[in-house]
Order: C-alpha cells, then structure tokens, then sequence
C-alpha cells in the first residue's frame, strides 16, 4: 500500500504493482512515451509513473502522477507532479517516512499527511496541530487548480480541571494565496459537528481547499463556550500551516502548441492588416478567429473550508 486519502466524497487507496503488472501497463503512447506504471488506484484510475528514458521532457528514472493539460485540445498534452528523481529515492523517502510515523495509520491505512513539528498552537489547555496533503487526482496545472486536503487536530489537556470542558460553536479562516489575496471564512462548527472537548479528549477532522496559486496558507481561530459557565467564550488559535504543490513539469506538446499559436497569431495578424485610412470589412472574422485561442478562466475555490 502506497497510501490512502479519504473525504466525505472521495476515497483514494494507492498499491504498489508487481513487476508483470507493471510491465503489462508499460506506455509507448503520446504523452506517456517510455513511461512505466509503479502504483494504482483502484478507486480513482490513478497511477505514479517512472520514466525509462529522457523523453517528452522527462529525466530518465524520474517518477511522477501524470495530470492531463485541460486547456490544450491535445490528448497527448500530459502534464506532470514530480515525486521523485530515481526509484530507489522514491521508495526509500516513503518507507522512511512510514516507518518513523511521519505519515499517520488511520484504521490500519497509511495516509500520506504530512505534519510541521510547529504547526502547533496551544491557547490555555487547548492544543491544536495541523498536517497537510497534495492530491494530485484533483489538481490541475492547465488550468491552475491545485487541490490540498487537511487534517486537523484538538486535544485539551489531560491536567486539566474538569470544569474546563467547553464545546466548539464556531471557525474563522484567514486564507492567503502566493498573490497575496485574502480570503475570509466564517461558520458554525466544523464539518457540520460541534464537538465537546473534555480534559484527555481528541477530536479530528478532514477538510480542503483548493488555490489557484501553487501554493498558499491558512490560519484562524476556533471560538468555545465553557459548559460550566455557558456565558464565556473563548477563542482557540489554529496556526499557519502552509501548502504547497509538488515540482512540476509543463507538456512538450503544449510548447509545441503554443509555438504554433503565436505563429497563427502573426501569420493572422500580417493578414488582417489594413491601411488607417482605409475601413474595414473583416473586423467581425477577425474576431471570430480570436476567440477560438481565448483561455478559459481557472476553475474557483473549493467552498468548503470547515
């Protein structure tokens, strides 16, 4: 198993192939040239591939999720998330990181979060910590949609005074994109839950977003009320915690294509052109031409954030 990633409406469990698997799924096509297949999904159809020579723009042995350009018109116009420059890189990182519990087991699954040691936030007896995960299946590069789940955690201390318990009403997110662009949440709960944290109690929860950069950060507060004295709220600091996309690498047929496009436009712009002084006939075919090379605008952000 090469992890799992679960949300309310999206399951991913990733397996490692055997060699006759992997061979039966070795790719000579556009865009996958040379390209052999090391995991799968199941559940999702996705797969980590290896590059067994230097083509299409790859590095030989480098390992990546293949992620189709959307806004290329061309089937071959494979984008790629780069996971890793070598097999025995690859394998050994993830195993590494299994094995010293970087990477939790929930209900017997490895998920493949990962957690900053001060990504960490105590107000009064209240901890919560925070870990983060790329999802490659969800994410874009053509358009620009990078998709990042994660996983929060809310432990009130063990030595606490019973009478400390409270319960969660609300969430404040303060979201900021690489452009520096602010975005701001509010709502009830979490995930549609009100938890009561209680001294020596956990809660946890999965929720997402999406950025249009690649990458960006999320910060806030949680506001409780005591259960022993309901008229006192308080708010609970969640740290910044940062997300960032993998490496990436652009399609060479989209090079291609792009090379192509300004050709067009050159070629389309010396046969449009007319005299000052002269009106014009052609303006409306013009552009017609036009709009058939306009970009569709990138897809929005995911509204959850709970």
């Amino acid at each position: 198993l090469m992890g799992s990633m679960a949300l309310s409406n999206h399951y991913r469990s990733e397996d490692l192939l055997d060699i006759d698997t992997a061979a039966g799924g070795f790719q000579q096509r556009l865009g996958l040239k040379q390209c052999l297949p090391l995991t799968f999904c199941i559940h999702t159809g996705l797969s980590q591939y290896m590059a067994l020579e230097s083509v299409e723009g790859r590095n030989k042995y480098e390992i990546f999720y293949q992620c189709p350009d959307q806004m290329a018109r061309n089937p071959s116009a494979i984008d790629m998330f780069i996971t890793g420059t070598s097999y025995l890189e690859w394998f050994t990182s993830y195993v590494n990181k299994v094995v010293t519990g970087g990477y939790p087991i929930i209900r017997d699954q490895i998920f493949r979060y990962v957690h900053d040691k001060e990504c960490v936030a105590t107000t009064g007896d209240i901890t919560v910590s925070v870990s983060t995960s790329f999802l490659p299946e969800l994410s874009s590069v053509h358009p620009p949609h990078y998709f990042f789940t994660y996983r929060i955690r809310i432990e009130m201390s063990k030595d606490a005074l019973p009478e400390k318990a409270c319960q969660l009403d609300s969430r404040y997110w303060r979201i900021t994109n690489a452009k520096g662009d602010v975005e701001e949440v509010q709502g009830p709960g979490v995930v549609g839950e009100f938890p009561i944290i209680s001294p020596g109690r956990v809660y946890e929860y999965t929720s997402c977003t999406t950025f249009s950069t690649t990458s960006g950060y999320m910060e806030g507060y949680y506001t409780f009320h005591c259960l022993y004295y309901k008229d006192k709220f308080f708010n609970v600091t969640i740290p910044r915690f940062h997300m960032v996309c993998p490496t990436f690498k652009v399609s060479t047929a989209r090079m291609v294509s792009r090379d192509a496009v300004v050709l067009m436009l050159e070629t389309n712009h010396n046969e449009y052109a007319v005299d000052e002084d002269e009106d014009s006939t052609d303006t409306d075919e013009y552009e017609d031409r036009r709009r058939v090379l306009d970009i569709p605008a990138p897809s929005g952000r995911c509204p959850r954030h709970t």
